[in-house]
């Protein structure tokens, strides 16, 4: 982009948006699709509950002949059947008689109500001896879960474009299914750029800086479900990267992500070799951090991300644009995380013109009035990676706005 034009942040995620179609399609047996999203909806194959079942530990009766119960005046039962979960016994209930039934277990068709063992005398420990009841039903229907109040069989039980998470499988699980149609994962290659990079821990010489952002932004990927096939940190020349980039594609990456070399300076490793085909485009994004941002489709097809290097402006861009195209690869419906409005806590600078994604640390000791402030007492310099360790949200502030005072309303996303 010429001169000082920025573009705005919904333009940039609408060109990212537009090119990341969702990934294929496949059946996967239910315990092996855990994380991934589905490209078809979930039908019950049964209902839920299967059956008609007792929702206490007790005994199966007619309602009518334990209505007349009380403490001091008990109705004797005769037991005729023990009725244990799994059992496939329905046995007749005459007048006067009842069945001992555990939680789960299928009701017999003669009984309408159940009495809990607490409402009665001698508790489960009869077997079957003659029951006492102590206290009669609430009514017709007490303590029986009925068929199908759940789910009916063909119902829907979650909608295309979900992810499958722990609750959706069991629900899936419980409706007596047992493979899923999902989208495939994207695969992810994350490249750090730099001369100056060391790996954490190395004995650094004048110059260098541990390197950080392809532990971020590996993790951030495999946060948003996406498979991470590279990890690589390389020099600022031509070859190293144009090596990495080769070695993304035999991986099958669908998406690489660099950190680092898309700005203004003299050695932009990232600009200087991908600006050369047109593929990738540089531009100017009116947020801070990361106004710096590329994006494009490489000769194989993969998504390229050229990301900021400094550590906040890489977080934040991950955030703003590769984790929703992650998403879209994978049809997931939601591509957003939602955002809450809260007070914030301490007065902080914001830079005009460009929408700020402050990290934040939100304050919960008062549950009626949650407060957010920046999470580094450096304030919102994109080179605090530091701050990073204490940040659970991004305090997200219109561009046109020129400060956020004490008691300001702030949108904030959540991200841990």
């Amino acid at each position: 982009m010429s001169g000082a034009a920025l573009r705005s942040v919904e333009d940039q995620q609408g060109r990212v948006i537009a090119a990341a179609s969702p990934l294929p399609a496949s059946s996967r047996r239910l315990r092996d699709a855990a994380g991934s999203t589905l490209a078809a909806p979930v039908l019950a194959r049964v209902d839920i509950p299967v059956f008609d079942n007792s929702a206490m530990d007790g005994f199966a009766v007619r309602y009518a002949d334990a209505a007349a119960a009380a403490p001091g005046s008990p109705v004797v039962l005769r037991v005729v059947a023990d009725l244990p979960a799994g059992t496939a016994l329905d046995p007749a209930l005459a007048a006067g008689e009842a069945a001992r039934i555990m939680t789960g277990s299928p009701v017999p068709a003669d009984a309408d109500a159940i009495v809990p063992f607490e409402d009665t005398e001698a508790g489960l420990g009869g077997g079957l001896e003659p029951v006492a009841v102590v206290r009669p039903p609430r009514g017709v229907g007490a303590h029986i879960r009925r068929r199908g109040t759940d789910l009916r069989a063909g119902d829907v039980v979650i909608d295309a474009g979900e992810r499958l998470g722990p609750f959706a499988l069991s629900a899936a699980a419980a409706a007596g299914v047992e493979a899923v149609t999902v989208h495939e994962r994207p695969r992810v290659a994350v490249v750090s750029t730099g001369t100056e990079l060391a790996p954490p821990g190395a004995d650094l010489r004048r110059g260098q800086i541990p390197e950080s952002n392809s532990v971020l932004l590996e993790h951030l990927a495999r946060g948003a479900d996406a498979d991470v096939v590279l990890v690589e940190s390389v020099d600022d020349s031509d070859a190293a990267f144009l090596d990495v980039l080769s070695r993304a594609r035999d991986a099958g990456a669908h998406v690489v992500i660099t950190s680092g070399g898309v700005s203004a300076g003299a050695y932009e490793v990232v600009k200087k070799v991908l600006s050369r085909g047109g593929e990738v485009e540089f531009a100017k994004v009116a947020m801070q951090p990361g106004k710096p941002q590329a994006f494009g489709v490489l000769g194989g097809g993969e998504l390229f991300f050229g990301l900021p290097g400094n550590p906040v402006s890489s977080a934040v861009s991950f955030e703003t644009f590769v984790r929703p195209a992650l998403l879209a690869l994978q049809g997931r419906r939601a591509l957003h995380r939602p955002l809450l409005r809260l007070q914030a806590a301490t007065a902080w600078r914001t830079p005009l013109g460009r929408r700020q994604y402050l990290p934040a640390a939100i304050d919960r000791s008062d549950p009626a009035r949650w407060l957010v402030a920046p999470a580094s007492a450096g304030g919102s310099g994109s080179h605090l990676a530091g701050g990073l360790a204490h940040a659970e949200a991004y305090a997200i502030v219109a561009a046109d706005v020129e400060g956020v005072d004490v008691g300001d309303m702030v949108d904030v996303m959540l991200v841990t």
